[in-house]
């Protein structure tokens, strides 16, 4: 029972503080030290009316709140399990944090300086968030991967100059007028030939074709169905209106691997308001198979052919160090920002970070936090 009053309390207390808004859910983060100054992260996310407490640093789960109705402890599945005023056990890990939790707001609604000097000055470096410029992290932690040293200086200039001569920037570069599937295929036995992994084996006698049949995706979406040396047909199944184009497929992914890990080879309209033409496009987000892809782009730019890569500013800033990585805790999941620029993703690295508790007049204080400023 004394949990559910404590949770009560708490849940009053955070009506004085502005929240986030992640679609529907309106979100409130609490940094704060236990009694045995123990540092915890407690997310609250409110749907309607229910309330939804998580300790994102530690392994307590998440409490379901009715506010006066109930206090339930959700599964790892998110389904409500049982009523903590029955479980003496989760009573025990949730009622110190609560309290602890509620008692930080009220001290960082009256004295919010405080609150911010603390912060800064205390709170565990494993638990941060941030970002840091890739050259300092490269010249701190001279072990690190270095995509730059994986492709190997010729080709890191070689892409680098080209970027700079403004390559991707000129459509007979990226464009090509007419395509088959024969024609797609030959780009993809020339990048699997040169993206080739010391751990895989690709055999070189196969077509572009075979190729693609045996080391692609596999839900080509009637792209091996078609015609292959119709351009007609290749045109129709590419803007959808041929008979055997299905849809749910992966057909431009070439390298099999995650949502973030495997490498596309696509081919597309160069305007969704064109109905002619074709922009041939490599893709790797994830900094560990940008060698790969990028191996892969210049062996088919020697080839002669029109070829483009996704986002080839940034790639150029990944090669040279010019970019930001991203810093998250220890136990935070990895995904995060989508931008290229801060793909590559670090845990455990030191950073000082600023954490606002700023009363306005007129507006609830603030308890979000700023990126580290590097």
């Amino acid at each position: 029972m004394q949990l559910a009053v404590s949770t009560y309390n708490f849940l009053n207390e955070l009506n004085n503080f502005s929240y986030t808004l992640s679609s529907l859910d309106r979100v409130w983060d609490i940094l704060f030290s236990d009694e045995a100054n123990r540092w915890h992260h407690l997310r609250v996310n409110k749907y309607k009316e229910t309330f939804y407490v998580t300790h994102i640093s530690g392994g307590a789960g998440c409490l379901e709140v009715e506010p006066e109705v109930d206090v339930r402890v959700l599964q790892n599945s998110g389904i409500s399990s049982y009523s903590v005023q029955n479980r003496s056990l989760a009573a025990v890990v949730w009622e110190p944090l609560i309290r602890s939790a509620c008692s930080r707001l009220k001290v960082v609604r009256k004295e919010w300086i405080k609150a911010n000097k603390q912060i800064q000055n205390e709170y565990p470096l494993r638990y941060r968030y941030g970002t840091a410029p890739h050259a300092i992290i490269r010249a701190s932690l001279p072990d690190i991967y270095r995509l730059d040293s994986e492709l190997g200086t010729p080709k890191t200039l070689e892409f680098v100059r080209l970027v700079e001569d403004g390559f991707f920037l000129k459509a007979e570069n990226t464009e090509t007028s007419t395509m088959t599937a024969t024609d797609y295929f030959k780009y993809c036995r020339i990048a699997y030939i040169a993206g080739k992994r010391t751990d895989e084996a690709v055999n070189a006698s196969l077509s572009g074709r075979a190729m693609y049949d045996r080391y692609a995706d596999g839900r080509h979406e009637g792209l091996l169905d078609i015609d292959p040396d119709s351009g007609q047909e290749f045109a129709d199944w590419i803007d959808g209106t041929h008979p055997k184009r299905t849809v749910g497929g992966h057909p431009w992914e070439i390298k099999r691997g995650g949502n973030t890990t495997h490498i596309d080879l696509s081919v597309s309209r160069p305007s969704p308001y064109r109905k002619e033409g074709f922009k041939v496009e490599l893709r790797a987000e994830s900094t560990g198979r940008m060698a790969e892809m990028l191996r892969m782009f210049l062996a088919i730019h020697e080839a002669g052919l029109p070829i483009a890569i996704a986002h080839p500013e940034a790639v150029r800033k990944r090669l040279l160090a010019q970019d930001n990585i991203g810093i998250v805790p220890s136990y935070a999941s990895l995904t995060g920002p989508t931008s290229i620029s801060v793909r590559l993703t670090m845990s455990l690295m030191s950073c000082s970070m600023t954490i606002l508790a700023v009363s306005n007049a007129g507006s609830p204080p603030s308890l979000h936090g700023n990126r580290c400023p590097f």
